[in-house]
């Protein structure tokens, strides 16, 4: 009994840091903070019944497991929206099942939350981007793609995927990495005020010293 109530506050506590802390303030989808929410706790309220009854385990999963692919078939995700369902589905099966010791569940669901904490953290990979980008000309050599898109974006190609060339029409569409120049210099610049910032005082201090010096 210990570990059920704790399975279930551990599903509430840890969909709550997860989806109001970490996944809305660095998303801002109102629609899908509901749909993780009542995912989770679904999951919780079947895996607790099914793991209580003669019914397979296997057959509530498959269930959801259909459920899951028709969601996902339904709207466009990003990927990272992707993980934060699953990781969502995954928090609602680990406390439903509400597994002895009673801390295992808890501590499960923290260790998925942190995970999902440090790897969508804004600070990772803050300069590397994603864009479909679409050309109004053919380019069926690699290096003039690279250096029209490094033109354009004001960027470092990292990676190219060519999704169309069309030759009749004069088109590129290619899916394209890159690391942005802009957001190098915006870095550089916030660096250069800081320490302009940090050693202003110093530099105040040292004049009046000299000219304390100087009238002497």
């Amino acid at each position: 009994m210990l570990s059920l109530w704790l399975g279930l506050a551990s599903n509430i506590v840890g969909m709550t840091v997860l989806v109001y802390v970490v996944y809305f303030r660095r998303h801002f989808r109102r629609d899908l903070v509901l749909a993780y929410i009542a995912l989770s706790m679904g999951i919780f309220a079947v895996t607790l019944l099914l793991s209580g009854s003669g019914a397979g385990m296997g057959l509530g999963l498959g269930l959801f497991g259909i459920l899951s692919i028709i969601r996902l078939r339904s709207d466009t995700l990003t990927q990272e929206e992707v993980a934060y369902y699953f990781i969502s589905l995954a928090i609602g099966l680990v406390n439903g099942l509400h597994p002895d010791p009673a801390w295992l569940a808890p501590t499960a669901t923290a260790a998925l939350v942190l995970v999902m904490f440090l790897a969508d953290h804004p600070r990772f990979a803050i300069r590397t981007e994603r864009q479909t980008v679409t050309l109004e000309r053919a380019y069926p050599l690699k290096k003039d793609l690279i250096q029209a898109l490094e033109t354009l974006l004001d960027a470092q190609v990292l990676r190219t995927i060519v999704m169309e060339l069309d030759m009749v029409r004069d088109l590129t569409v290619v899916d394209v990495r890159f690391r942005s120049h802009v957001a190098c210099r915006h870095e550089e610049e916030k660096g250069f005020v800081d320490a302009a910032e940090l050693t202003g005082p110093e530099l105040t201090v040292r004049s009046h010293a000299e000219q304390a010096v100087l009238s002497r």
